[in-house]
């Protein structure tokens, strides 16, 4: 029997217990819970073979209350010994992509990024489009391109506006957008709209997400239905699913909202989200975005995808869009973060504004646990590989 060492000021103690998907040499993936620097094989310490599928999905279809006995069950498992079987040092194990994407849709909810992106691209006129502060502004994604931390990502071609003529090529302005995403457990049906206070018995849990955008290419092919090629190329992850259930002391209010949104978009209880992101280049931080600062929530994110009828999945992916702060240093994407390369930021001695071919992108995230301590999110880390 082996009793999990947690070290003081662990993100990963008992408070967090995210969920993922590794294997080890010789062994089919399976789920784990993370404990402190180990990962504990659900199948083998609860003896429930929901847990040894190559993905979450199964376990997350099982619904609210049962996702709230299996932490429960959990919880008694690691606090005491566990079978030796069932643990493995978190260096020792292969991580997977945790869960199958069923849809992936993207929002653009942050009012100071959605401001500053307004004031690059249309100086002259208002910042926000007069249905910004209406609704949660979207679109949906690809979801057979959303890949787990680590994925090399091979730099993308398209079209690109010319001075005469549009030319083909690879991306020169290859960007990332610091993102939180959230992962739908149990689905609805079709017709069937979900209350944004349904949001916690519906979302199974949070990750981080890099939704990588090729600045150029967006440019000239979004007018007028919006991202596709510049966008739908790949989408990191990460490979840690905090559960919901542990951010219950993360939670804070949204920022006023003004004018009042419409009823189907009201919450009783916010679910805005105290999360601090770092993004790292090249191994130097240089964006802390905080995530209490996003206009809209979630749960109205939620609430607004499926108001039209539209259907949800076990295994939606939805995400925030960029996350971005009021200063200059708390910008989650590299446009504006350099004001459209027109403000370089230095990056270990140099100036740089777009990717470049070798880079490495790394976000990380915390938030406040219930006794004054912190839980983690593990990372999304991808390296940018030369096109095609």
């Amino acid at each position: 029997m082996t009793r999990i060492a947690i070290p003081e000021g662990s993100l990963f103690g008992l408070a967090n217990l995210p969920y993922g998907v590794f294997s080890t040499p010789g062994t089919a993936p399976r789920v784990g819970v993370r404990v402190a620097d180990s990962v504990v094989d659900l199948a083998a310490g609860l003896r429930d073979d929901v847990f040894a599928a190559p993905s979450l999905n199964p376990f997350m279809a099982e619904g609210h209350a049962r996702w709230v006995e299996v932490r429960e069950q959990v919880l008694d498992l690691v606090s005491e010994d566990v079978p030796d079987e069932a643990v493995h040092p978190l260096g020792a194990v292969t991580l997977h992509m945790p869960f199958e994407v069923a849809d992936y849709v993207d929002f653009y909810a942050s009012e100071h990024h959605a401001s500053n992106l307004g004031r690059l691209f249309r100086p002259d006129s208002e910042p926000l489009m007069p249905n910004w502060k209406h609704l949660p502004v979207g679109y949906h994604g690809r979801a057979g391109t959303v890949v787990p931390s680590g994925t090399e990502i091979v730099r993308p071609s398209g079209q690109r506006k010319g001075e005469t003529a549009p030319a083909f090529g690879e991306s020169r302005r290859l960007d990332i957008e610091a993102e939180v995403g959230f992962v739908v457990g149990t689905g609805s049906a079709l017709g069937d709209p979900v209350s944004a206070d349904d949001f916690d018995e519906r979302v199974f849990g949070v990750v981080l997400v890099n939704d990588w955008s090729a600045r150029d290419i967006q440019a000239w092919e979004y007018v007028p239905l919006g991202p596709f090629l510049g966008k739908s190329f790949a989408t990191s992850v990460s490979h840690w699913v905090v559960p919901l259930l542990a951010l219950e002391a993360a939670r804070v209010a949204t920022p006023p909202q003004d004018p009042e949104p419409l009823p189907y978009l009201r919450e009783k209880n916010p679910w805005g989200l105290d999360l601090d992101l770092a993004v790292s280049w090249n191994g130097q931080v240089v964006s802390r975005p905080p995530y209490r600062e996003m206009y809209w929530s979630p749960a109205q994110m939620l609430a607004h995808m499926t108001v039209n009828g539209a259907s949800s999945r076990t295994g939606d992916l939805f995400a925030s869009g960029t996350v971005s702060g009021p200063a200059r240093d708390q910008r989650g994407a590299f446009i504006e973060l350099t004001w459209g390369g027109k403000e370089p930021v230095t990056v270990n001695g140099e100036p740089r504004t777009f990717l470049e071919d070798g880079d490495e992108v790394s976000i990380t995230a915390s938030a406040p646990g219930p006794a004054g301590d912190r839980i983690g999110f593990g990372e999304v880390t991808g390296r940018i590989l030369p096109a095609r």
